[in-house]
């Protein structure tokens, strides 16, 4: 079956232009365009692939419905792409911090939407890797159910963050720059910078808390997880 993608948008000359290119790539697509409408649809079933959200919407921001997403068991991994007029760093900042996958400014191409659109959902598919429970110091993952504990305690991780944690732990002790990992987690680099790999980082390393001085920062090249958890304080 198709991926379903939710559209959360107000303007409606957008939503008709983005329903019929979504349609035309073979997607199935379903709309909401205010706030509340949207967390009323996204509490239905079936749970979407994936969610275009505009931030400035009637009645609730696209901020705040990003933020619920991530605090509903059922949708917590449903990858989420912005799609906003604002530029400015702090909006991208904020937006990465409640839990969103990616950012589109507006005016955009159908195209370039399309390309981002292939991207997450690719990087959304079971990330290949050891299999089963990977153990490493205080982490443990399980990769077939996208589930991560630090110290026996669950970590609630986006799609995106999980891909990036099961990155760097299949190559643990190796360097990884951050055009590396934009290519290999982000699936795409158009129009994304390095600085949003430092975000994701940050911010993962915020989640895994004591786990998260595995993540080495090698200044001027990249990150390296490493190679044994007894590494860290060494």
């Amino acid at each position: 079956m198709s991926a379903l993608i939710v559209i959360v948008e107000d303007e409606t000359d957008l939503v008709v232009n983005l329903e019929y290119n979504l349609r035309r790539e073979g997607y199935q697509t379903k709309s909401a365009q205010t706030g509340v409408a949207a967390l009323n649809l996204l509490a239905q079933d079936p749970v979407p692939d994936l969610v275009l959200l505009d931030v400035m919407l009637p009645h609730l921001s696209g901020i705040e419905i990003c933020r619920n997403l991530r605090l509903d068991e059922r949708t917590r991994h449903v990858p989420v792409l912005m799609l906003t007029a604002k530029g400015e760093e702090i909006d991208r900042v904020v937006g990465f911090e409640v839990g969103a996958d990616d950012y589109v400014l507006k005016p955009f191409s159908v195209r370039e939407l399309m390309l981002r659109i292939r991207a997450i959902l690719r990087r959304s598919e079971p990330v290949a890797s050891e299999g089963g429970e990977i153990t490493f110091g205080v982490v443990k993952v399980d990769s077939d159910s996208h589930r991560a504990w630090v110290e026996g305690k669950e970590v609630v991780l986006t799609a995106l963050e999980f891909r990036l944690l099961m990155t760097f732990l299949d190559r643990r002790g190796r360097v990884q720059t951050r055009e590396v990992l934009l290519s290999d987690v982000w699936g795409i680099d158009a129009d994304v910078t390095t600085r949003t790999v430092d975000t994701h980082v940050k911010r993962l390393r915020q989640k895994l808390g004591a786990a998260g001085e595995y993540v080495e920062t090698l200044r001027g090249v990249g990150y390296r997880w490493r190679a044994q958890p007894d590494e860290v304080g060494a």
